[in-house]
């Protein structure tokens, strides 16, 4: 026999070699029908799992992520399945679950089109009425190789090749479809009750620019379709909000084929920019930081020192000077130590914070670049505080409160994840237990709700990120911070103790916005173009009704210009509903609307972006309902 324990911590007695799903089968009729997978010992696998000593176990729905990761990876293969019925040339590549879905990649040497999406979902509903039981089956390397030789599978063969030669090698077979797959799965393509193919893009193989382009499908699935009528609303809404499309309509930034991956601000896209960095400046001075400013060319010894070279050199630019090699920095953090080590400090200095807008450089896939999300130059809001190892803490806690004080301000809601030591870690274990340690404590002390991500850490540090969630309901992970005994050791930084001797400062990295690039993207989501008040490249318009009103309209600008309100007055010759209508698609948040009665009574009539007309103000009341508004930051 032998105790299984589950994860209200009651435990039971099984023969040994029970397989999970007839332990669900015991567990009651509602669990039997939502169960997807399980979580045995730490790990999530099938249901169909035997389980063989004493176990902790825990039963995965689709409210929880391996629950969900399993249905989507299932759906995955049945799209494989139907590919390869339909179109038996097709090779297949890989097909993983991903966030919110799935994707398949595809050798075709025709590119799929909508109407072979249309054909591929007919027969993938058919794979799902014969509910096809999923089984595993293991195989050494050889015969794993000569499986899918004889399937045709040539990049299942390369991947094979790849794995050590000792390795057996899992599969999973669904009626006549054999695919490499370490899982884990469902027990039958009939658990899915609702999917959608959503698009189709070009992918290298294995992500390398050098290699074939391959076709991938992407996709989704759910249990039940409301949640699939649900999540496909959000996408045509997320369509409408694309800070591409959007970034184009207001004359925010462009992409040029000069430069792909590199923006270029236009002035409306600037005025917004500028507002975010005028902020964060302001912010900055009250929490006691020092702003700076460090080079963008560094050489190439500063980046083998730092850590960089070893973890980080495939996504960096590179150049010559005087014969010399020199990096051009994909990090700020490098450049802070230099001016920390400028001089010597005293522990009484302590915590020193600098603070830097630093325009760095990666390089990235032509194929992952996205609008101002992905690109490949970027400023990051970074800043360096140096401490006691006393300080931690507090200095933490310090941050925590900024970022949630900068997130509110945008109305975000946010959710926060503690990341820790990765495989590729540089320090030793002792140290990493200490910094994860001492940022748990400060969520604690908080009293933040947060999650452990597993070995997700920076090579030189475990870390806390931040995830926006914005109003429909997707994330964004921006804020970071992360604690690093690395490298104050690597650049041997110092302080003078009170003891008089030297000692080890502590190193906090941290961003809040993460990239202002990628922000004002998410910011442009989040509001669908409509910025508020305070952050509108333009925040008033004011429209006269005929020719008669030009000059009151010209002079009632240059007063609100006055207040530093950024204003236009639209003399042009068109009717006034043409003006209106273009000035909602411009998105502006007040319009003045100016006729006779406005000249005469020396009032403006206010119409609202969001609430439409307001009624007659007199001038004087409207500036001091748009400056609070401004001085509020009201969304």
């Amino acid at each position: 026999m032998i105790s299984v324990t589950f994860k209200d911590s009651k435990s039971a007695e099984y023969e040994k070699g029970i397989k999970i799903d007839e332990i669900v089968g015991e567990l009651g009729n509602k669990l039997r029908k939502e169960a997807l997978a399980a979580r045995l010992n730490g790990k999530i696998v099938d249901l169909n799992k035997e389980i063989i000593q004493d176990s902790d176990l825990e039963i995965l729905t689709f409210d929880d992520e391996g629950g969900r990761l399993a249905l989507r990876h299932t759906t995955s293969h049945i799209l494989a399945q139907a590919v390869k019925r339909l179109f038996p040339d097709v090779k297949l590549a890989i097909g993983p679950a991903i966030e919110n879905g799935f994707y398949y990649d595809f050798d075709t040497e025709r590119p799929f089109a909508d109407t072979d999406l249309e054909q591929i979902e007919k027969e993938m509903q058919n794979i799902i009425k014969e509910d096809l039981s999923l089984s595993r089956f293991e195989l050494p390397r050889n015969e794993s190789i000569e499986l899918m030789k004889e399937h045709g599978e040539d990049y299942k063969v390369e991947l094979i090749m790849d794995l050590p030669e000792d390795e057996i090698i899992s599969f999973y077979k669904q009626g006549e479809f054999i695919d490499l797959c370490a899982g884990p799965h469902v027990l039958s393509t009939g658990k899915v009750k609702a999917f959608k193919l959503t698009s189709v893009a070009g992918a290298y193989w294995r992500g390398n620019e050098k290699n074939k382009m391959l076709q991938r499908i992407y996709g989704t699935s759910f249990i039940k379709k409301s949640q699939l009528d649900e999540y496909l609303k959000m996408l045509e809404e997320a369509k409408r909000r694309d800070h591409r499309k959007l970034g184009r309509e207001l004359d925010l930034y462009s992409i040029q084929d000069e430069g792909p991956g590199f923006p270029f601000f236009h002035p409306n896209g600037m005025i917004i920019r500028n507002l975010l960095e005028d902020f964060w400046r302001k912010e900055h001075i009250k929490a006691k930081y020092q702003e700076i400013k460090t080079p963008i060319i560094l050489g190439t010894d500063l980046w083998h020192k730092s850590g960089h070279w070893d973890h980080y050199k495939e996504n960096m630019y590179f150049t010559e000077i005087d014969d010399e090699p020199y990096a051009i920095k994909p990090m700020n953090c490098p450049g802070g130590i230099l001016v920390y080590k400028r001089k010597l400090h005293s522990y009484r200095e302590l915590p020193i914070r600098m603070a830097e807008l630093g325009l760095v450089h990666r390089h990235e896939l032509s194929g992952a670049l996205h609008g101002l999300m992905r690109v490949r130059c970027f400023t990051q809001d970074d800043a360096h505080l140096y401490m006691m190892p006393s300080q931690i803490k507090d200095e933490v806690i310090g941050v925590i409160d900024l970022v949630d004080y900068f997130y509110k301000i945008f109305g975000f809601d946010y959710f926060v994840e503690l990341s820790t030591k990765p495989e590729n870690a540089m320090g030793s274990d002792e140290d990493w237990q200490v910094a994860t340690e001492a940022l748990r404590e400060a969520l604690e002390a908080k009293n933040v709700k947060f999650k452990v991500n597993e070995g997700d850490g920076a090579f030189y540090g475990p870390k806390i990120d931040f995830h926006l969630r914005d109003c429909i309901g997707r994330t964004w992970q921006c804020g970071t911070i992360q604690l690093d005994f690395q490298m104050p050791e690597c650049f041997e930084l110092t302080y003078i103790g009170a003891d008089g001797e030297k000692h080890r400062p502590v190193m906090v990295h941290r961003t809040i916005y993460g990239s202002i690039e990628r922000f004002i993207a998410i910011l442009t989501e989040q509001y669908a173009g409509a910025f508020p008040t305070w952050l509108a490249p333009l925040q008033v318009i004011v429209i006269p009704i005929s020719e008669k009103q030009y000059e009151y309209a010209d002079d009632l600008a240059k007063k609100l210009e006055s207040f530093d309100i950024r204003v236009e007055s639209d003399n042009r010759g068109e009717k006034v509903g043409y003006k209106i209508r273009e000035a909602q698609l411009r998105k502006i948040p007040y319009m003045l609307i100016i006729g006779d009665k406005e000249v005469e009574n020396s009032t403006v009539s206010v119409r609202d972006r969001k609430e439409g007309d307001i009624g007659s103000m007199n001038l004087e009341d409207f500036i001091n309902k748009i400056e609070k508004e401004i001085k509020d930051k009201t969304n």
